[in-house]
């Protein structure tokens, strides 16, 4: 029975996961399809079905392009360009009048009856005038071998002139050949030859032109482009349109140039946008799941659908024909990338401005813009080092840059086919600088805002945690100067570590900064802070039992400090993380001398957990460990420091402890290394002070009296109350 209240509990928990994600997905999708749509209510319709509700007058004057006049005129013009003919057959043309010639010159060369001659000759000449083809035929039997070849050689030359000047199919439709052989006969020819260079072109002639399908295309676009757009100009004072009066497309562009809204968006049209706000969701989703898993939180949803919200929100509300260039997409990006990845903040721009596109009307050449703009700064804020908050205003001024080049490239490449204004050039041109450079300062302002919102850290949000400033780290500087050096050391090989293994080297080092502050607690219970104060070890007034609550106590601890700080979520995991279900070995082995080990269970002296599920705290629990242990040892060699690392590694991973971490075992190993070199360089050999030895060994250094005697009576004297050991007994209960 408790075995179906489980698995009842757990399909309840379950469907209720995947209700609350289907209903966040269609609240976004719904949401962003009303904002998308509401433009139609921000500004003053005036037209439904197509006929205008009232009077409209032009508050200023206004020139409208007569697109249907301009393309009807386009396309008058372009019917009446001639097609463009290019050369082809010539070839083929010359081989039959030399294949004439030569069946000719057989023809004459038989030893044959002259009427054979004569038939055979009949058969090669269509001619349809009589005398005219038994001229022809008795010039070729009878005439001199120079006198046909220099017919021959008149009929090439013609042929020549006619190929250049070329036959088209219409000339041969109008039966103009013979004409065009006369307008190409070349000078110094005798009527006879000419009616023999007549008999022999006519034969062989055929259209040598065809039409350049691209070349006639292309000359056709070359007239439509140099046809000036008809305008119709509204002084300020007419009226646009009449009430009743129904909407041309010369009219809607008034409007839209006046400020009015001309879009009649019905339910098909509602529908079409949701669908397609449905589709760019789903290509997010998938695109996270796929190649962005650690962001899959709710978090990191929450603050792209918000960014959505508010840049849609301000997409619509912009009055019709105002710029778009001044929408903040530049901010939209770099924030995703700080808060997120760029690679994740690039492609949610993408299906967004897709969207926006489409419900919003907006021209090719801006798409085409934000989206090169987007990629550029995509890789810009990757460059940022947030160690340098001025880099961030330094990236707006690259991404105003790089946006002024892509605008101009593309107003250049339309003045070559169409007249732009050069005020709306230079009018666009100062919009997209300012756009990247007030995106970068809106950005450096909004940071901690979204931070406290969302309930993320960003890098800025972790150099700002390093600083040693902090009430926090002074605190633990103060009270716990011990575990302070500690952290500033172990921080020191997280920060390497996770470098080597491709993990966030600022917030390993953060990480590293705050995970023992719940040390402040106790600070004297701990080694570190005893050898600073010069003080007993207070657990030998404790059995084992009771010293190991204080002592793994100090995770929970922790958490309570970092909630009254403020600290982000993703530092708790450092804090409570970094022993995972560790043993505390001494004072195990202690119990177990007291009390035998038959008594004594290892799980009663363990750290409550939990293991490491992040690179960055696995790394911080190997640190931990090896820097203590590394220091324990006076002067100790290389290979003693390897030996101790590669000890501590092996006994964490034959405990299970680095189970749910990330870290493969290549990245063990880079670590190892990683940390040994860190290590040698921190245990490098100084040259001893001989004169400051010998007064030592003299006594002949006046020593202060410990100063902080008095505080550290009242501290243990506190400690060794009656109220403090009751309370040390309820946190071993907990």
């Amino acid at each position: 029975m408790d075995n179906i209240n489980i698995f009842t509990k757990a399909g309840d928990f379950l469907r209720a996961f995947l209700t609350s994600k289907i209903t966040a997905f269609f609240a976004f999708t719904i949401v962003l399809t009303a904002i998308i749509a509401s433009q139609n209510f921000f500004f003053q319709s005036i037209i439904e079905n197509g006929i205008s509700k009232k009077d409209v007058i032009a508050q200023k004057t206004l020139t409208v392009v007569d697109v249907k006049r301009t393309e009807q005129h386009k396309k008058e013009v372009a019917q009446k360009v001639e097609p463009v003919f290019t050369s082809a057959e010539d070839d083929f043309i010359r081989n039959n009048l030399e294949t004439l010639e030569n069946s000719i010159l057989q023809i004459r060369k038989k030893d044959v009856e002259p009427n054979v001659k004569e038939e055979e000759l009949s058969i090669l000449f269509d001619i349809q005038n009589t005398s005219v083809k038994n001229f022809v035929i008795s010039f070729f039997l009878k005439s001199d071998e120079h006198t046909l070849r220099e017919s021959f050689d008149k009929a090439n030359l013609t042929l020549s002139n006619i190929l250049r000047t070329g036959i088209s199919e219409k000339d041969f439709e109008n039966n103009d050949t013979e004409r065009i052989i006369t307008s190409n006969l070349v000078s110094n020819i005798s009527k006879r030859q000419i009616t023999i260079v007549k008999a022999l072109l006519e034969q062989i002639l055929v259209p040598n032109l065809v039409i350049d399908e691209f070349a006639t295309e292309i000359a056709r676009k070359n007239a439509e482009n140099s046809v000036k757009p008809y305008e119709t100009t509204f002084q300020k004072g007419d009226k646009i349109v009449f009430e009743g009066e129904p909407v041309t497309k010369l009219k809607r562009d008034a409007l839209r140039q006046a400020g009015y809204n001309v879009y009649e968006l019905n339910w098909q049209g509602l529908l079409a946008i949701f669908a397609l706000v449905v589709v760019a969701t789903f290509i997010y989703i998938y695109y996270m799941k796929y190649f962005a898993k650690p962001f899959l939180e709710p978090k990191y949803f929450a603050i792209t659908a918000f960014l959505s919200f508010l840049l849609s929100s301000i997409a619509v509300v912009m009055p019709t024909g105002f710029s778009p260039y001044v929408l903040p997409i530049p901010a939209f990006v770099i924030l995703l990338s700080i808060f997120i990845t760029p690679r994740v903040a690039y492609v949610a721009m993408t299906v967004l401005l897709a969207v926006l596109a489409v419900g919003v009307q907006y021209p090719a050449q801006f798409v085409v813009t934000f989206l090169l703009l987007s990629l550029i700064t995509m890789v810009t804020v990757s460059q940022i080092r947030y160690s340098r908050r001025f880099d961030l205003i330094k990236a707006g001024f690259i991404i105003s840059a790089a946006g002024l080049l892509i605008l101009l490239s593309i107003y250049v490449l339309e003045k070559c086919l169409i007249d732009v204004s050069n005020t709306l050039i230079l009018r666009d041109a100062v919009y997209i600088v300012a756009n990247g450079i007030i995106s970068s300062m809106f950005v450096f302002w909004s940071i901690p805002v979204f931070e406290g919102m969302f309930n993320i850290i960003t890098p800025y949000g972790l150099a700002e945690l390093a600083d040693h400033n902090q009430p926090l780290l002074k605190q633990l500087l103060r009270d716990a100067p011990g575990t302070y050096h500690h952290s500033l050391m172990v921080s020191n090989l997280c920060e390497a570590a996770a470098e080597a293994v491709g993990a966030n080297p600022i917030l390993a080092r953060v990480g590293a900064f705050y995970h023992d502050i719940g040390k402040l607690q106790r600070p004297l219970f701990f080694i570190e802070n005893q050898s600073y104060f010069g003080i007993d070890n207070p657990h030998k007034n404790h059995n084992p039992r009771v010293s190991k609550m204080l002592i793994t106590a100090h995770p929970k601890d922790g958490i309570e400090f970092a909630k009254k700080a403020g600290l982000p979520p993703i530092i708790n995991n450092f804090i409570l993380q970094h022993h995972g279900e560790g043993l505390v070995s001494y004072f195990y082995n202690e119990a177990v001398k007291e009390e035998g080990a038959e008594n004594v269970k290892e799980e009663q002296f363990r750290y409550p957990g939990p293991k490491p599920n992040m690179k960055e705290t696995a790394i911080l629990m190997l640190a931990d460990a090896i820097e203590s242990a590394v220091r324990s040892f006076k002067n100790p060699t290389p290979e003693d420091i390897d030996n101790i690392i590669d000890k501590i590694i092996v006994e964490r991973l034959n405990d299970g402890q680095l189970s749910d971490s990330p870290l493969t075992l290549h990245d063990i190993k880079v670590i190892a290394s990683t940390f040994s070199r860190i290590l040698r360089g921190m245990q490098h050999e100084r040259i001893k002070y001989q004169e400051l030895d010998e007064k030592l060994k003299d006594n002949k250094i006046n020593i202060p009296g410990k100063l902080l005697d008095e505080d550290l009576e009242n501290k243990i004297k506190e400690l060794e109350s009656p109220d403090n050991k009751k309370s040390g007994d309820n946190n071993a209960k907990d």
